[in-house]
């Protein structure tokens, strides 16, 4: 059957997700075939190659599959859009046995099912328990994080992974923060990305950085919004209304990662939705404990279906077993009462650290979270004598890519007797001999 639906679009991103919207809407049923490669490409007036890198998009998300001559159709099952949990409409008085679920009753999870307040999950259900969308929805939409369209990812860099690839491709330039988080660096890395730096500061990324990056063309943006990993940077309203000034009406996409969340010990000031396409991941690891796989993600609804998409294709869903746990630690006073006490601890420590380094010259930057980055002249020098003195730190150059040499703290584990002889260790340190290591 011939394509009614009318696809739009010049560049291939633009033209996949015409066909996507059509799908979304139902105008491009399960099955419709999608116009000839070089018919489609006349009709935009692009080159033929543009539409194959399109169709090429949608097969890897799981929208489409080519079938020889019958050329590329829409798959029975796209895993892009909600159509993918279509399943028969059985009668009440008829035993379904078209599920390929295993019989409940004969799981021996059934007997932990009380330690996640749920029953055992079978094979196709809704990605997220309402439960938890729920109570996220509530939290995130009280921080101004709208949050409309929700997914569940295993952590936070699992998020920004999902994100990342569903709207960009290898060789794509993104904006990110120097200095900045290891494993997203290395993430950009193994996506075939190019890291764009952004210069930090106590208050998150320079609006100058911001702007260079996107004169430069970068096609993402990706801002801790606070906890930043290394420097404890937290976006303040006044810089959040900065940056957001440069992304308003920019194409570019905006990933936030707020992984520090309860224990970050700063308030929340977010640009979800300054841009066309955009995604907020929440992770519970830090406040909770790093084996809790698990994050939040808000955004618009065209990423959100692509990351449940892809999903789809692979693990399917984020344990539910999991889910229902994180929902009754949120809900459980004792944990509420120990997640505050341990972000006061780390205020604590964090800012007598930094308080302890200026009574004694050192420049130190901990805003929020649970480290401290000190700005030294060598690196090597200052962590051989820091090790001398009984104390490890984390190099900054796995941290850098322009920024100048320091050294990462984390206070997680310091306590008031700590706070002096290490602000010792640490100024005699920065204060030593040798020349700057890049």
């Amino acid at each position: 059957m011939a394509v009614q639906y009318s696809i739009t679009g010049e560049g291939a991103e633009a033209i996949a997700a015409s066909i996507e919207e059509g799908v979304a809407c139902g105008a491009l049923a399960p099955g419709s075939a999608l116009p000839p490669i070089r018919g489609l490409a006349q009709r935009l007036g692009v080159n033929p190659n543009t539409v194959a890198a399109a169709y090429r998009l949608l097969r890897d998300r799981g929208a489409v599959e080519s079938s020889g001559r019958r050329g590329t159709r829409v798959r029975d099952r796209p895993a892009t859009t909600p159509r993918s949990l279509r399943g028969l409409a059985v009668p009440p008085q008829v035993r379904d046995l078209s599920t390929g679920n295993p019989n409940p009753a004969l799981l021996p999870i059934g007997a932990v099912t009380s330690l996640s307040a749920g029953p055992a999950v079978l094979y196709g259900p809704a990605p997220i328990e309402p439960e938890l969308a729920e109570c996220a929805a509530i939290d995130l939409a009280a921080d101004g994080v709208p949050a409309e369209h929700l997914a569940v990812t295993s952590g936070a860099l699992d998020g920004i992974e999902r994100v990342l690839s569903a709207h960009l491709r290898p060789g794509d330039r993104v904006a990110v923060e120097d200095p900045g988080w290891p494993n997203l660096l290395d993430l950009l890395g193994a996506l075939g990305l190019t890291p764009e730096p952004m210069a930090v500061d106590d208050d998150g990324p320079l609006p100058a950085g911001l702007a260079r990056a996107l004169r430069r063309g970068v096609r993402a943006v990706v801002v801790t919004s606070r906890a930043q990993n290394p420097t404890g940077a937290a976006v303040s309203a006044d810089r959040a209304a900065e940056l957001r000034e440069l992304l308003d009406g920019s194409d570019v996409l905006l990933v936030e990662d707020d992984h520090g969340a309860a224990i970050a010990g700063a308030s929340l000031h977010p640009l979800a939705g300054a841009t066309r396409n955009w995604a907020f991941v929440r992770s519970v690891a830090k406040a909770y404990g790093p084996d809790l796989r698990l994050a939040v993600l808000a955004g618009d609804g065209r990423t959100v279906e692509r990351v449940q998409g892809r999903q789809r294709l692979g693990p399917g869903w984020v344990s539910h077993l999991l889910q229902n746990l994180t929902v009754a630690l949120w809900r459980d006073a004792g944990a509420v009462r120990q997640v505050a006490d341990a972000e006061a601890a780390y205020r604590t420590a964090r800012v007598g650290l930094c308080a302890a380094l200026a009574d004694r010259g050192v420049v130190a930057y901990g805003r929020s979270g649970l480290n401290v980055w000190i700005p030294v002249p060598d690196e090597a020098v200052a962590m051989t004598q820091l090790f001398t003195a009984g104390w490890a730190a984390a190099p900054g150059a796995r941290f850098r890519i322009r920024s100048a040499p320091g050294l990462r703290i984390t206070v997680a584990e310091l306590g008031a007797a700590d706070v002096g002889p290490l602000a010792d260790a640490i100024a005699e340190a920065v204060r030593g001999p040798g020349r700057a290591s890049v």
